[in-house]
């Protein structure tokens, strides 16, 4: 891929927690691109600080030193205003916990999402497109995990960000509701082009990806690309 497909360029990081004589070094150091349109899996154990680096790109949280681009905008000097609406209109969100409201039905819960988005998608569509187009007026606790989980997907994708962050999203779930979780993940990338950063310890979840960004000890140790993704159907967990 070229420069020209790069959608977030972070250079330079690093994030250091603490202060005095006990400090945590979370980040050391970490340069990556994310492309337009790629699935991307951000792979290492618990403490590898994949957590910290995906707050960071989605606006959560700064570095302590470092710089992000996301296109012609440098978040490492914005402020909360702008972070905020950097993460309202550009990224969506996906995380091992669903933080769905448990008075509202799918369909609202999505609809939540799309009344503060400037080109939102109908929350019924952006159901249908994680395969849960019949149970729209289904209530939380009537759901599954896993389709808790991709109520949550619908959620993010609902508002049409250009980025869809994914932290530990099948963590909580049984092998076979995760490969369900995850078609949802690939089908949002592949139908919608949205470039797609998975944070996982599962290694058999690369495999599902272009490139796989191995992290430890707080720095990138080794990229890998896929020349070809495997459908998370052929996953061997």
């Amino acid at each position: 891929m070229s420069q020209a497909n790069v959608t977030l360029e972070a250079q330079g990081l690093t994030r250091v927690y603490g202060t005095g004589g006990v400090q945590v070094h979370a980040l050391r150091g970490v340069d990556l691109a994310l492309y337009e349109g790629e699935l991307v899996v951000l792979l290492g154990p618990s403490g590898s600080g994949k957590s910290t680096l995906l707050n960071i790109l989605g606006g959560l949280d700064q570095p302590t030193a470092g710089t992000v681009q996301f296109r012609e905008h440098t978040l490492g000097r914005a402020g909360d205003a702008e972070l905020t609406r950097y993460r309202r209109e550009h990224v969506g969100f996906v995380f091992q916990f669903y933080n769905l409201i448990p008075s509202l039905t799918a369909r609202e819960n999505v609809a939540l999402v799309t009344e503060i988005a400037d080109n939102p998608m109908d929350p019924a569509t952006a159901l249908g497109l994680v395969g849960l187009g019949e149970r729209l007026d289904s209530f939380p606790a009537q759901l599954s995990g896993g389709e808790q989980q991709r109520v949550a997907i619908a959620r993010a994708i609902a508002k049409q960000p250009d980025m869809l962050l994914c932290d530990e999203p099948t963590g909580a779930l049984d092998s076979e509701t995760g490969i369900l979780v995850l078609e949802a993940i690939e089908q949002v990338n592949r139908e919608l082009g949205t470039t797609t950063a998975v944070i996982t310890h599962n290694t058999v979840i690369g495999s599902m990806a272009d490139r796989v960004m191995h992290i430890a000890n707080g720095l990138i140790a080794n990229i890998e690309h896929n020349s070809q993704r495997r459908a998370p159907s052929e996953l061997a967990w």
